[in-house]
């Protein structure tokens, strides 16, 4: 379901609805006579709905995160917001970007359409930008040939499935182009840093070499390689390929909710910032 467009048709329909009764129904009436039902609610709805549709298109977007591939930065049940206009300002509903301002960087944590069904919002972190060659191997990230900095950090532990789940917990710094950025990721020590056999064709596939300890990728001009923090449990770009920049839907900034966290008084996340 595609609510930038119902959102989009609901502020049109009640729009037109005022201005037709605003221009000229309004006044034709008699005087002293009642506004149709019709048009109370045209009145009413109509500007609380443009200034929804303006802020989710053009300033900040809610998403909630289904998953757990963004763990331990982003749990199951994150409210979070999404940064709209970080990388430019684009057409609501196409998504055509009219404004340049930015592009992702290394270490952004990126919403962005599904490349395989771009229906579909994905949430990753970039970890190369056009012209970066990616290499993962035996679980240590290498962009452009310099190892990216991990510090170990403990351990992360959350319930998946009715299955208890433990990670090392690592810092990783990654090099943004403009300074340095770290991150937390989790690692699980016994599983593959990729399986091959899960790889699907994609635009660009021959710019990758899948082996049993890993991979190296070059990403194309305009695309991103992206990875989830939890980088045992995460369908990312090592499966199905580069994000194009078209797809990116805005840079994700912010938890505002998380039921548990509110329920619990933990507190722990509400109002955090997402690094």
């Amino acid at each position: 379901m595609n609510f930038a467009l119902i959102l989009f048709l609901l502020t049109l329909a009640t729009g037109v609805l005022w201005f037709v009764d605003r221009a000229w129904l309004a006044q034709r009436r008699a005087p002293g006579a009642p506004e149709p039902a019709w048009v109370e609610y045209a009145a009413s709805f109509f500007p609380v709905l443009l200034v929804v549709f303006l802020l989710r298109s053009f300033v900040a977007e809610p998403f909630k995160i289904p998953s757990s591939s963004m763990r331990p930065t982003l749990e199951v049940g994150d409210f979070i917001l999404v940064n709209k206009f970080a990388y430019g300002l684009r057409l609501p509903i196409v998504e055509t970007k009219v404004v340049p301002l930015s592009d992702p960087r290394r270490g952004d944590v990126v919403v962005f359409r599904y490349p395989v069904n771009p229906s579909q919002d994905f949430i990753k972190r970039v970890v190369g930008v056009g012209g970066d060659v990616v290499k993962y191997e035996d679980k240590k990230l290498t962009v452009n040939g310099q190892p990216l900095p991990q510090v170990r950090d403990g351990t992360y532990s959350y319930l998946e499935n009715l299955r208890f789940e433990t990670l090392d917990r690592y810092s990783e710094t990654a090099n943004t182009g403009a300074g340095a950025h770290s991150y937390t990721i989790g690692v699980s020590p016994q599983a593959a840093p990729v399986y091959p056999q899960n790889v699907r064709p994609f635009p660009g596939r021959e710019n990758c070499d899948y082996n049993d300890r890993g991979f190296t990728c070059k990403v194309p001009a305009g695309h991103y390689f992206m990875m989830g923090d939890n980088r045992d449990n995460s369908d990312d770009s090592r499966y199905w390929g580069f994000v194009p920049d078209d797809h990116v839907r805005g840079k994700a900034f912010f938890i505002w909710f998380n039921w548990d966290d509110i329920s619990s008084f933990a507190f722990k996340r509400v109002g955090s910032g997402i690094r």
